[in-house]
């Protein structure tokens, strides 16, 4: 297809690819097996994979990539005990050498600065992002967990808002989300954007978002909200929020959270912290609750149940909203602070 692409190894038994990017100038993690790209900390992470050495070969070089795909170097360094670290580089340079000994020098150039930038980004272990945190999705079940790859556990970590030292001298932390334009405004930090609804999620399971245009259901009529998956029979969405890491505690926090239910469907919405837990309502108004003055975290989660039929996973919607409705934000969470 034109792509520069290298074939990537690893030795807990899984294969993929590596495509180069000429826009962002470094190669990215395409698995065609998991329909992803770009998400280098999947197995590791989401999988659960004890990751050793990771290589990856094009028709040029061999490259140790093994630190691409891990977060937590220190501990993968104590099952690279096959041979010693130095031989293993000394090795490959050494395949390289003979290698690029025919190639031109422009080329050698070129692979050059490559090998520069990928250095680089190997130094420092990356963050998980939330599309690297589920498990595996090819495969029958019974082999998924028969490898233990079902990322179960993998759902226990994700995404926290940290109050910043902006919010911390304003003592205010200001969130809304937009469904239709699918992004969050962080008015307390400079309107901080942050795209896709799953980059700021805590934990979630069985939520997708979905774009309904079909005029034949009564319930859809052009709008967009998020939901269960298909088939699926419960789900559950989850944000955080941190405040005590930087020194503060809670003083109050006003919500809204918008949801709508059909047949019989069923949306629970739940908010709690260290020291106190409360269910809210789910509609249009703006609630405020005093209840979590001192609390140095909050956790606001939707459960999604029940509906009838074959759609009942969308007979539970959250943040349901018009697609021409750009300006209305179905979520918004308001928090003030104080010093602890």
């Amino acid at each position: 297809m034109g792509f520069e692409a290298r074939y990537v190894w690893c030795t807990t038994d899984h294969v993929w690819t590596e495509v180069y990017s000429n826009s962002q100038k470094r190669w990215l993690h395409c698995d065609p097996c998991e329909n992803v790209c770009d998400k280098p900390l999947l197995y590791e992470v989401g999988w659960g994979k004890k990751l050793s050495y990771v290589f990856a070969f094009s028709k040029d070089e061999v490259v140790d990539v093994t630190w691409r795909y891990s977060c937590k170097h220190k501990e993968v360094l104590t099952r690279r005990t096959k041979l010693n670290e130095r031989l293993l580089r000394e090795t490959i340079n050494k395949l390289n050498s003979e290698r690029k000994h025919f190639l031109p020098q422009d080329r050698k150039q070129e692979l050059l600065e490559r090998q520069i930038v990928e250095l680089v980004e190997f130094i420092s272990p990356k963050t998980p992002k939330p599309g690297e945190l589920g498990g595996r999705t090819s495969g029958s079940v019974l082999w998924r967990v028969a490898r233990g790859e079902t990322g179960a556990l993998a759902q226990n970590t994700g995404f926290t808002f940290v109050a910043t030292e902006k919010e911390k001298s304003a003592k205010s932390f200001h969130l809304k989300y937009n469904v239709v334009e699918n992004y969050y405004i962080r008015i307390s930090n400079n309107n901080e954007i942050i795209n896709d609804w799953e980059k700021a999620v805590w934990k979630m399971d069985s939520v997708i978002r979905k774009v309904e245009e079909d005029w034949k259901m009564v319930w859809a009529c052009n709008k967009v909200y998020l939901a269960r998956t298909e088939g699926s029979s419960c789900a559950k969405v989850s944000w955080k929020f941190e405040c005590g890491s930087v020194g503060l505690r809670i003083d109050n926090v006003s919500i809204r959270s918008r949801s709508q239910t059909f047949q019989t469907g069923n949306v629970k919405w739940h908010l709690s912290s260290n020291l106190v837990s409360v269910d809210l309502n789910g509609d249009e108004s703006t609630h405020s609750y005093p209840d979590f003055n001192g609390s140095t975290e909050l956790i606001l989660e939707a459960e999604l149940t029940g509906g009838e039929g074959d759609v009942a996973w969308q007979h539970t919607q959250l943040f349901r909203q018009s697609l021409t409705d750009h300006q209305d934000y179905p979520m918004e969470i308001i928090i003030t602070f104080k010093e602890i």
